[in-house]
């Protein structure tokens, strides 16, 4: 349940950027024949409403016609042609047809209608051949021939987009930071920390600027800078802010953006990368986990054309064919760098490698100034704090903590961002969110505060042990409680009692409930794994084994592809059991050593439990005042520097 005191660091945040546009993509033929039916049946529907709006009116004979002519009830006839509409007294609308080339008052005469009848009626005469008329007339004709012109149409643009998507299914995917874009441009002030890199990468900023100062005393600047580092640690931001700092184009693509599902694609696509940065050159190409292709050849996986050998091969001959004049360079990133092929970090190609180290405190401080530039803070915020409480945060994981702030002020209506916002997220960038819904029972509640309490007396009392900052038994991320350890100062070196006391600490909880309660839970499952890949470091890395003495036994990769299993052994069966035994011993020992501790403060393990069952949460001088009214005195920075 006690997370590790040292978070890991996370992928930093891709930094969206503009995209060069390409070839429209095209839709299967299928679903475009499927809309040119139902834009087809459309048009037949309105074409139906239309023609048949003129056939509602009632149709009589033409005998009819001359009666009702006869007996006074019609009140007008337009002719249109042979069509006859005709209007009668009680407004009701009725059509008739006349004798095709006889007038219709000879018509009706024949009829027996006597002039004086006629003349009660208004004949109207209409010219039956605008507009209308012939669009009616040839709606039917021209409506499937024009339907016939359109499906042909669609269907040819779409295979011509499909024909253009494949033209252009070789071009390069990268995006493009133009040195005219100020919205987009990061420099060297952008990036806090990371100082040795950025005097490294100084001279190259230089020469794209000046070329001619190098040139002329027969210097070569490196054609490949390979930057590493844990992720989050802004491999991507300071490749981005020496192209800025240069004011040169920056195109930027991620390896595995090289690699298709058809052969030749990935090496076309460096081609045409490597074609457009020298159009613009200066420049720089920027290749993010350059190891997705850059990987070891001759694996036999994939066969000889495997893609990504390819790839790579295409890489190798471009960055071996620059002129030394030419002005361009290509910078690429991975945290993977023990993987990558020999031919690429050969001399002429990525002769320089910068590394990128976590932040000490000082360069979190700055990196946390920089993240809250357009951040309203209260009066009670103090950078400083958060950045000695924050050891083994990378970049990436700094900027996540001052955005969580940033939220959880928002989410309570407040206008300003306060301390207790960043002390709250710093636990939730390594534990996840409170998971205050997780509502534990009564014993299981007293059970996990009790566990906490054993993890944090331990942890008090041991002298090469972290201080504790918090005790919680509300739940985050997937942990039902948690202690918070940090260290007063950062440190790039663990002793051996250093890593004893952690085994101690993290058997803590398990002494407890197996000496409080009698009995072992699930809860510190995670804990026993801890404690026993710190012990199996200590033997088999460090060579911390009195018995076994300073030999490194650490396993080689396999290829399971090939029946081996994914890790083989380095040493013998004899040597793998005297290295069980003593992981075996030295977690007994550190059970025995923890086992003391808990009988000999057994009443101060009661009094915190007892107060987390009440508070749920204990911070770090609450905690240190339970410590001295027991007996115990809380480290200090002044004890650490003397341990040392």
């Amino acid at each position: 349940m006690a997370p590790n005191n040292l978070p890991n660091p996370k992928k930093p945040k891709k930094i969206i950027i503009s995209k060069i546009p390409n070839a429209p993509k095209g839709g299967g033929l299928m679903s475009q024949g499927v809309l040119a039916v139902i834009i087809f049946l459309m048009l037949i529907s309105a074409y139906s409403l239309i023609s048949g709006a003129h056939d509602k009116k009632e149709s009589i004979s033409i005998s009819d016609l001359a009666h009702d002519v006869s007996q006074g009830e019609v009140v007008s006839i337009a002719v249109k042609g042979d069509d006859l509409d005709v209007v009668y007294k009680d407004n009701a609308e009725k059509v008739s047809k006349k004798e095709e080339g006889t007038a219709l008052t000879t018509t009706l005469s024949n009829y027996k209608v006597t002039p004086e009848a006629l003349s009660k009626v208004k004949i109207n005469v209409e010219n039956d051949q605008g507009f209308g008329f012939w669009v009616l007339s040839l709606a039917p004709i021209i409506l499937p021939i024009l339907f016939v012109i359109f499906f042909l149409w669609f269907l040819s643009r779409q295979v011509k987009g499909a024909g253009m998507q494949a033209f252009t299914f070789g071009q390069s995917k990268a995006r493009l930071i133009s040195p005219d874009d100020k919205t987009q441009r990061v420099t060297f002030k952008d990036v806090a920390g990371a100082r040795e890199a950025k005097e490294e990468l100084a001279e190259i900023v230089d020469f794209l600027k000046n070329p001619k100062k190098f040139l002329e005393i027969g210097a070569r600047i490196p054609k490949g800078i390979l930057l590493m580092g844990a992720p989050g640690t802004g491999k991507t931001l300071l490749a981005r802010a020496v192209a800025g700092e240069a004011g040169v184009s920056f195109f930027s693509i991620s390896g595995s953006e090289f690699v298709e599902m058809f052969v030749g694609v990935g090496a076309s696509r460096v081609r045409d990368l490597f074609d457009m940065a020298k159009r613009s050159a200066p420049a720089i190409i920027f290749v993010d986990e350059i190891d997705a292709v850059g990987r070891v050849r001759g694996t036999g996986v994939g066969g000889g054309n495997d893609e990504r050998e390819q790839t790579l091969n295409q890489i190798l001959v471009e960055m071996d064919g620059f002129e030394p004049n030419e002005k361009v360079i290509v910078m690429a990133a991975t945290n993977r760098p023990d993987v990558l092929d020999p031919a690429l970090l050969r001399p002429g190609r990525f002769d320089r490698r910068v590394t990128l180290d976590l932040p000490d405190r000082k360069d979190r401080e700055e990196i946390l100034m920089i993240h809250s530039r357009k951040k309203p803070f209260a009066e009670d915020v103090n950078l400083t704090l958060i950045a000695e409480r924050t050891p083994g945060f990378s970049g990436a994981d700094l900027y996540s903590l001052m955005n969580e702030g940033a939220i959880l002020a928002a989410r309570e209506n407040r206008t300003k961002v306060s301390q207790f916002d960043l002390i709250r997220s710093i636990e939730k960038v390594m534990l996840g969110p409170e998971r205050r819904s997780h509502i534990l029972s009564k014993k299981e509640k007293e059970l996990t505060a009790y566990h906490e309490a054993g993890h944090a007396l331990v942890a008090s009392v041991l002298q090469y042990a972290d201080p504790v900052h918090k005790i919680s038994i509300i739940s985050r991320g997937r942990a039902a409680g948690y202690v918070l350890k940090l260290p007063i100062e950062d440190r790039k070196l663990q002793s051996k009692k250093e890593f004893i006391d952690d085994i101690t600490v993290a058997l803590g909880g398990y002494v407890v409930e197996k000496n409080v309660f009698g009995d072992i839970t699930t809860g510190p499952s995670n804990d026993l794994q801890v404690a026993t890949a710190l012990a199996r470091d200590m033997v088999t890395k460090y060579g911390m084994s009195e018995k076994i003495g300073p030999i490194a036994f650490e396993n080689q990769p396999g290829r399971p592809m090939y029946g081996q299993s994914f890790e083989d052994r380095a040493y013998s069966e004899e040597i793998g059991a005297k290295i069980d035994a003593e992981v075996t011993k030295i977690i007994d020992e550190a059970m025995k050593r923890a086992n003391r501790i808990i009988h000999e403060y057994k009443e101060t393990l009661d009094i915190i439990a007892k107060r987390l069952i009440e508070v749920e949460t204990i911070e770090q001088k609450e905690f240190n005042e339970i410590l001295v009214a027991n007996g115990i005195t809380p480290k200090k920075k002044k004890d650490i520097e003397h341990q040392s």
